[in-house]
């Protein structure tokens, strides 16, 4: 089974410890931070969506047009453009960067960050929308002849685009989502489902929950796993444990003093969306799980995202990401919190092992199959 690696495309240096040191979008540093990612041994890197931040479409088309094999995620929120126009966008994107483009879309899972945008549908109708978007969205990439379309929240007669996808069919679909809606909806039309980091029987039982409304909704194939997590690596497991503890300080300190989650106007203690709140409930279990994986960061920030940490040697850290993948997880994606060295470190050292391991296993396997007759 292949393994793929998703770190992120940072457009500016800052980070959950670290205030920013120049513009939002530093053109330089995003051309820079991707580059050592192509250069590494990652597969791809996020641009990620925020209401307030430099568009990732742009960002990515930048990156695309500048490096030559590093494939793009990119994080599209439904509330902020028509299908038509973003099936368009996509589309030319994935011509720029020659078939490279995955789109990630993000349902919403706060009121007050999407509201921010005009968007003021509950998450339910939310999902009910990404759901029709996304199918919309196909039928542009793959239909030569114009359509209409009239459903529960868009409306147009006889659109047909004039730019189509490099890749062919289409490029895949990136999803998220903890909650049962999200699974309905992922389960159905994602290619790809993407779930944070949680203790290993918890993963499981989400896998098992995404894989069932797959076939639920009719589905033969099933959406390829993947699960985020933040690496905190060092040359021994004390000095990795250090460097833990001093990290969840400085986010810490940070939120204290204005950045973080707090400049999100984000509950700290009691998010809207489920992925939060089940990040939240694990870090109140304990602090330590499985082989590495560690709590705090997220308790830190409320449980924002990307946020438990996975501790230890590089070769700790590779043995936990391996266990994520004998349960049937593909794309494994990391972003530390000193951006730049810590995806270097991590493409020098993690990422080599986990390769390693996978293609040991796939021989393992191989060899199990019987021969043909």
């Amino acid at each position: 089974m292949p393994v793929e690696f998703l770190g992120i495309g940072g457009v500016n240096d800052g980070s959950e410890t670290t205030p920013r040191s120049g513009a939002a979008f530093d053109k330089e540093y995003t051309l820079k931070f991707a580059r050592a990612h192509e250069e590494h041994g990652w597969d791809r890197v996020l641009f990620a969506y925020g209401s307030g931040s430099p568009d990732p479409a742009q960002a990515a088309a930048y990156v695309a047009s500048r490096l030559e094999k590093l494939q793009i995620l990119l994080a599209h929120r439904p509330n902020v453009s028509y299908p038509t126009h973003a099936a368009k966008t996509f589309a030319t994107l994935d011509q720029i960067s020659e078939g490279r483009l995955t789109v990630h879309f993000i349902t919403g899972g706060t009121d007050h960050e999407q509201q921010r945008e005009g968007d003021y549908l509950t998450k339910d109708e939310r999902y009910g929308r990404t759901r029709e978007y996304i199918q919309i969205v196909k039928r542009i990439w793959t239909s030569h002849e114009p359509f209409d379309h009239e459903g529960e929240h868009y409306r147009f007669a006889d659109f047909v685009s004039d730019v189509f996808p490099a890749q062919q069919p289409r490029p895949n679909v990136s999803f998220g989502g903890s909650s049962p809606a999200a699974y309905r909806a992922g389960g159905a039309e994602a290619d790809i489902y993407a779930l944070w980091g949680e203790p290993l029987a918890q993963t499981a039982e989400q896998i098992e929950s995404v894989h069932a409304a797959a076939r639920a909704a009719g589905r033969t194939d099933l959406p390829r796993i993947q699960v985020a997590f933040r690496p905190i690596i060092a040359p021994t497991e004390e000095l990795a444990w250090e460097k833990a503890h001093r990290t969840v300080e400085a986010i810490r300190a940070r939120t204290a003093a204005g950045g973080g989650a707090a400049n999100r106007r984000r509950s700290l203690t009691n998010p809207e969306n489920a992925g939060s709140q089940r990040l939240l409930a694990v870090a109140e279990q304990g602090e330590r799980f499985d082989r590495a994986l560690w709590t705090p960061t997220a308790s830190a920030t409320g449980g924002a995202g990307n946020s438990t940490a996975l501790v230890g040697t590089p070769e700790t850290v590779a043995q936990a990401l391996l266990d994520y993948y004998d349960l049937g997880v593909e794309i494994l994606s990391a972003r530390g919190y000193d951006m730049l060295n810590d995806t270097i470190d991590f493409g020098r050292h993690v990422i080599p092992i986990v390769r390693e391991e996978v293609a040991k296993r796939d021989r393992e396997r191989a060899a199990r199959q019987p021969a043909s007759a």
